[in-house]
């Protein structure tokens, strides 16, 4: 398996390098001048140049590139040009944030995904299997920024049980993690209920309840556990998109984290948080892929690792 994660790693380092290079070349192709952006309009022409110079953007395109990537390969992920602080500085005191987000949501994720879609798969045809994917529906089509914005609109305001931004206690967290949460638990209730359906229909589970076996058993040991590969690549994925749902999320709720951090330095074209941003995010979700893979090998013992 050591051999295994060290290949993986070894993959994930030109695929990290793609991506970088493609958005540092879409960045650059868009309209506007950051060293204009960062002065205003009513800079003058001298004071752009001299601007321009001190951020590097007189140089050729490809020079700018090897300069960022030397930079990061030595861990200097470059200064921001609004606040003049290290950017790798500003990411490591807000990724705590971001992450705890993240963990939360996933726990609204998995714990109505998961369980709706056993219990759907089960009491197939039944109310309780309509209504769930229903929801679920529902779920998949619901915005992001619309869901937080109706959940402000009941819990924090017409009702002000829960805060309606920032962060400090647990109840801050509630909210933006429902938000981020609900369409990641739709998409597995599907996933759940159509891969225990497929398991349920096998000839061994129905040996299994010939035998006398009991429903609880039949259910958790046999067909769960044999149905939750695809189940587990679709939280893999999840997580993945959570990292890019938290711009919209963190942004809502005003929620101090790398997600709201992005956007507010993508307004400004502020190069080096951006760049920094996109590695630190693209690197995250190769690394959710990897645990991702190697959860399989625990969950099936038939898989193995060459």
């Amino acid at each position: 398996m050591v051999s295994y994660i060290v290949k993986r790693i070894i993959h994930i380092i030109p695929v990290l390098w793609g991506i970088t290079l493609v958005v540092f070349l879409i960045i650059h192709a868009t309209p506007g001048d950051p060293a204009t952006m960062m002065l205003g309009p009513d800079a003058t022409s001298e004071q752009i140049e001299i601007i321009r110079r001190q951020m590097g953007l007189d140089r050729p395109l490809h020079i700018q590139y090897l300069t960022w990537l030397r930079g990061v390969v030595v861990g200097d992920w470059g200064t921001s040009v609004l606040d003049d602080r290290p950017v790798l500085t500003s990411l490591l005191r807000l990724f705590p944030n971001t992450f705890e987000l993240l963990i939360a949501s996933m726990i609204v994720t998995v714990g109505i995904g998961l369980p709706t879609g056993i219990l759907s798969a089960v009491k197939r045809d039944s109310l309780f299997d309509q209504a769930g994917r229903a929801g679920a529906l529902i779920g998949i089509c619901m915005p992001n920024f619309w869901l937080g914005l109706m959940l402000m609109l009941l819990l924090a305001y017409r009702y002000p049980i829960l805060p309606v931004s920032g962060r400090g206690t647990m109840a801050h967290l509630i909210l933006p993690a429902i938000t981020l949460g609900i369409p990641g638990a739709a998409t597995v209730t599907r996933m759940c209920r159509s891969s225990m359906l497929d398991i349920i229909g096998q000839d061994y589970i129905r040996t299994a309840r010939a035998k006398g076996v009991s429903e609880r058993v039949v259910i958790y040991k046999h067909a769960l556990k044999n149905s939750l590969i695809p189940v587990i690549t679709i939280i893999g994925l999840q997580l993945g998109f959570r990292l890019g749902g938290t711009v919209i999320v963190e942004t809502v709720f005003a929620y101090p984290g790398i997600g709201r951090f992005a956007y507010q330095r993508l307004l400004a074209r502020d190069l080096p948080v951006i760049m920094g941003n996109l590695l630190l995010f693209a690197g995250m979700f190769c690394l959710v892929n990897l645990i991702v893979d190697l959860v399989y090998g625990f969950v099936d013992p038939r898989i193995r690792y060459d």
